[in-house]
């Protein structure tokens, strides 16, 4: 059964049609999160009150509901300090929480692999730590449900220092993993093998675009955050070209400074790919928006500098009234068939401008070397010289591949 929630806003600055697009954004991440608005309330101030950020007058009102509507948690669109919470939970009978808190419960929701479960807790318990006073009693009203998901309430209720140790232990298991992590990017760095990662706006479609260029099967539903964990699966361009495609975690406007900072591993499976694909959901009514916030998060992750395209998703539920607007681009439906064999040779023909071509002639008794330049490069001429007993490869590779960067009469070195 979903838990009542209602849902408490400020408009400070932003216009009526962007701040109205954020209310709906939030009304889907509760649904997400297994939750039923039952009550908005809204208020455009300037500055958020010292002790409510709503105001006493406001304050009133939101008691007041909580008393008709019976609801299990009231979520603020706006980042509440330690204070707003215990101020306010002082006055009403259920959970208290913001934004943040409830992304961080989405995320702990979807996370399935060891390191996304302990960036999330790592996440929660650096947030929490300082909103630890009142926490308790927050807690202990309901014992679970949105909010409660991840580190869990016998952790929340421990003292500060448990929970500094539980987030040094959080961060040593990370670098374990990240090493691991690390090490497996080295090999598909080593093997010369093209990479490509899917970024994107939440729920803009990466996940089904995988699965369509790949056989990953992964989770791919309607929702916001359906995938946390990065996943690394194989491809193959114009049957031949054997690449690497990854698909990360979505990003969301306004992104946790807690979340950026605790998934920088999980991001960095796209650091030192060669190729950018950013997938952009073509049907949502605030698409500039969404393409504008990845855009920034990239530069602030210091990726601007690999090369991108941009696949316009869905555009089988776009509007008249949708005009592509960054450039190279295509416009897909990732349910199409036809769409999607487009968008192998849009793909081709953007990865073949990363490449170089080459042409290499091997003795008899260097049949291994064929056979690895056939799985790393796209070859375009593979054959057998009768008269010179030589093979005669030609095709494109990265420029660091072995097979460009070493002279003809250089003995390769596997």
């Amino acid at each position: 059964m979903a838990e009542k929630v209602i849902l408490v806003a400020i408009q400070r600055q932003e216009k009526d049609e962007a701040f109205m697009y954020s209310l709906q954004e939030l009304e889907r991440l509760t649904e997400t999160a297994g939750g039923e608005v039952v009550a908005t309330l809204i208020q455009k101030r300037e500055t958020f009150d010292s002790k409510t950020a709503i105001g006493k007058g406001k304050m009133e009102e939101l008691v007041a509901l909580v008393e008709e509507l019976e609801p299990e948690t009231i979520i603020f669109q706006n980042e509440l300090s330690p204070s707003h919470v215990r101020n306010i939970q002082a006055q009403v009978s259920c959970k208290v929480i913001d934004r943040v808190q409830l992304i961080l419960d989405i995320f702990a929701m979807r996370a399935k692999s060891k390191e996304g479960k302990l960036q999330v807790e790592l996440a929660q318990l650096n947030y929490l730590l300082p909103r630890l006073i009142g926490q308790g009693t927050n807690m202990s009203r309901l014992g679970a449900g949105i909010g409660t998901r991840g580190p869990g309430e016998t952790k929340l209720e421990s003292d500060r220092r448990h929970i500094r140790e539980k987030i040094q232990e959080c961060k040593r298991q990370l670098k374990e993993v990240a090493n691991h992590r690390q090490r497996a990017r080295e090999q598909r760095k080593n093997s010369h093998t093209f990479q490509m990662g899917l970024i994107g706006y939440t729920n803009a479609g990466k996940s089904t675009l995988l699965n369509r260029l790949t056989d990953a099967g992964t989770y791919e539903k309607d929702q916001l955050f359906a995938t946390l964990d990065p996943l690394t699966r194989q491809v193959k361009l114009c049957d031949t070209f054997k690449m690497t495609l990854t698909d990360t975690v979505g990003f969301i406007q306004d992104i946790p400074t807690q979340l950026i900072h605790a998934f920088e591993s999980t991001l960095e499976e796209s650091r030192d790919v060669d190729l950018l694909i950013h997938v952009v959901d073509a049907s949502a009514e605030n698409y500039q928006g969404h393409q504008e916030t990845v855009l920034q998060l990239l530069k602030d992750l210091d990726m601007e500098h690999i090369p991108l395209v941009t696949v316009y998703n869905k555009k089988d539920m776009a509007t008249d009234m949708f005009t592509p607007t960054l450039l190279p681009s295509i416009v897909i439906s990732a349910l199409d068939d036809c769409d999607i064999k487009q968008l192998h040779q849009f793909l081709w023909e953007h990865v073949s401008k990363e490449l170089v071509f080459y042409r290499k002639q091997f003795q008899l008794g260097q049949e291994a070397i064929v056979t690895k330049i056939t799985a790393e490069t796209f070859v375009t001429k593979s054959e057998f010289n009768e008269d010179t007993l030589l093979y005669q490869v030609e095709g494109y590779a990265k420029p660091t591949s072995p097979f460009v960067a070493q002279k003809q009469d250089e003995e390769f070195d596997f």
